[in-house]
């Protein structure tokens, strides 16, 4: 395979406080050389006899390919986010980084915070949509190869020293007031527009209890908390339950092959919830049929060792 250059996105002489020389050396030597590298690299790959090749050798290509793809994307989403006026943002992109920072300034002094940080080292200050959760953060990325898995990043602002010494010597504040001046956010918007269509990671799919609704760990740690009324009953079975050394805080061990018996201590008043070892059979199975009789009960997904796992609060088992 042959990766191909990409155009330059920007104009360079548009920018205000970013020269045309700054922009064609940063495109040309370090953009270019990534790219070539990456070719070399992968033509190298390609060419290896996969039973004779030291693992150790496909190994180190491999990751450096994967490191200089990083840098060559990463290159091109830097050349993409510039371009236009950095005062002015679109209410879609202004709406969704206040959503989800609390407001434009607050992403703003975050962004530029992390970049000055990295001032003296080198790396990426990456504004990224994160699909599984369906919202953009900011993270700084000291290599090239450091990216948040799944994620889809929108705005890049380039922290190694080629990106600005030409130019600015050491004074990366009066750099990253530059970049800030001349974000294209229009690209940035529609760079958003499109990784808000791609869907999170799939979740557990249970096709028989898809009638039966559940319940985070998280949201029932906030209903304990809150001192909301919910009845939580811990239905693992017997055999598991007499070597258990802990269970759910505010939770009562009761016998799911027993259910019809206990069902009647409960309130009909209150919100049941049910779980067993995972989150798989057991908790699923208590709550459909304490719905049936009529309870609002839900089963917690992740069951026990979820719980345990956001350090959910434990007690002996009784």
């Amino acid at each position: 395979m042959k990766y191909r250059i990409a155009p330059l996105f920007c104009r360079p002489w548009t920018l205000n406080g970013m020269s045309p020389r700054l922009i064609e050396s940063h495109y040309e030597h370090n953009y270019g050389a990534a790219l070539n590298r990456l070719n070399s690299v992968t033509r190298e790959l390609e060419a290896l006899d996969g039973k004779t090749t030291p693992a150790q050798v496909t190994s180190r290509l491999s990751r450096e390919q994967s490191t200089l793809l990083n840098s060559t994307l990463l290159h091109e989403l830097y050349f993409a986010s510039l371009g236009g006026d950095g005062r002015t943002l679109s209410d879609t992109i202004a709406s969704a980084l206040s959503r989800d920072f609390g407001s434009v300034d607050r992403w703003r002094s975050e962004f530029i915070a992390l970049a000055e940080a990295l001032t003296g080292d080198a790396g990426w200050i990456l504004l990224t949509y994160v699909p599984r959760d369906g919202r953009l953060m900011n993270h700084s990325a000291s290599d090239h190869a450091e990216s948040i898995a799944g994620g889809i990043p929108i705005l890049a602002l380039d922290m190694y020293e080629h990106a600005y010494h030409i130019e600015y010597g050491a004074n990366t504040t009066a750099y990253i007031a530059a970049f800030m001046r001349n974000i294209h956010w229009d690209a940035v918007e529609a760079r958003y527009t499109d990784a808000i269509k791609v869907l999170p990671p799939r979740s557990l799919d249970q096709p028989e209890f898809k009638d039966v609704p559940s319940i985070t760990p998280e949201e029932v740690q906030e209903m304990l908390s809150s001192g909301k009324p919910v009845q939580i009953i811990d239905t693992r079975p017997r055999h598991y339950s007499t070597r258990a050394q802990d269970m759910v805080e505010g939770a009562v061990w009761r016998d799911p092959e027993r259910l019809e018996e206990w069902m009647a201590s409960l309130s009909k008043d209150e919100p049941v919830v049910t779980f067993c070892v995972y989150g798989f059979h057991i908790g699923c199975q208590s709550a459909a049929a304490l719905r049936k009789a009529g309870f609002d009960a839900r089963y917690m997904a992740g069951g026990h060792y979820a719980w345990k796992a956001i350090k959910g609060p434990v007690k002996l088992f009784e």
